[in-house]
């Protein structure tokens, strides 16, 4: 079987175990961890964990249950509301999540990495507290699946990178770029033939205002394709092709 938890509660990746419904305790293994969507999925040798049905993005105001497990109390519950519902939303740990679900509930110790169901028992996703800092949280269900399949199959979650230093630049006819001030050797961009003081003013079709703006060209499904990217040399314009890195794991 396959457990969901918040990546940031897995304290080590050996030794670990999990408590099953019945009370029952088996080890378990890691399959992964993926920091950015705070979501971590682990093996276990049992068939007796239930699959939860899952529930489409709640609206505000909807009734909401957290279920998590203390190693002192056991099983516990809080109850409250999904107090805001948005569209997609990036972790400031470099995740993308399909939707911002915002709980009004206490998160507990124990809570984070639990279900969050709604009024039917339906999967809203895993309670985490530490992807904002203005409330717990609901990693939405969808994201669960995808990223548990990647960590399955791969033990991480690829991410794209160019291999570039940036920062925010305002031309003197007023436009606005990011001017290259560090250069990876051999990353994806130097093999395309950027150069530090390039001025990047657009990338795969979309205005590079901010390296904020570089988040949907970097996504997993763009890891190995090419990308078009203008940049400002000397007052020229120039065209290059720089196909997207997978971003390098941390050791």
């Amino acid at each position: 079987g396959v457990v969901v938890t918040a990546e940031h509660t897995l304290r080590r990746d050996d030794d670990l175990s999990v408590t099953l419904p019945d009370g029952s305790t088996v080890p378990a293994t890691l399959a992964g961890r993926d920091p950015g969507a705070d979501l971590a999925a682990l093996r276990v040798d049992t068939a007796s964990a239930p699959a939860l049905t899952t529930a489409e993005p709640p609206a505000a105001g909807s009734v909401v249950l957290t279920v998590g497990r203390s190693p002192d109390s056991g099983p516990n519950a809080t109850m409250g509301i999904v107090s805001a519902v948005s569209g997609e939303w990036r972790t400031w740990r470099g995740g993308r999540l399909d939707h911002y679900i915002r709980l009004d509930l206490t998160l507990y110790p124990g809570s984070s990495g639990g279900v969050v169901v709604d009024f039917d028992g339906r999967a809203v996703g895993i309670a985490t507290s530490v992807l904002s800092r203005i409330a717990g949280l609901a990693i939405p269900a969808s994201n669960v699946d995808r990223t548990v399949d990647e960590l399955l199959a791969r033990g991480h979650v690829a991410r794209g990178y160019l291999g570039l230093g940036l920062q925010p630049v305002e031309l003197p006819d007023h436009r606005k770029g990011l001017i290259v001030v560090s250069l990876e050797s051999g990353g994806p961009a130097a093999k395309a033939g950027v150069i530090i003081g390039d001025v990047l003013l657009s990338i795969g079709g979309r205005p590079a205002h901010d390296t904020d703006d570089l988040a949907g060209v970097l996504e997993a499904n763009r890891v190995g394709s090419p990308v078009e990217a203008e940049v400002l040399r000397g007052g020229e314009s120039r065209k290059l092709a720089i196909v997207i890195g997978e971003r390098p794991r941390r050791s």
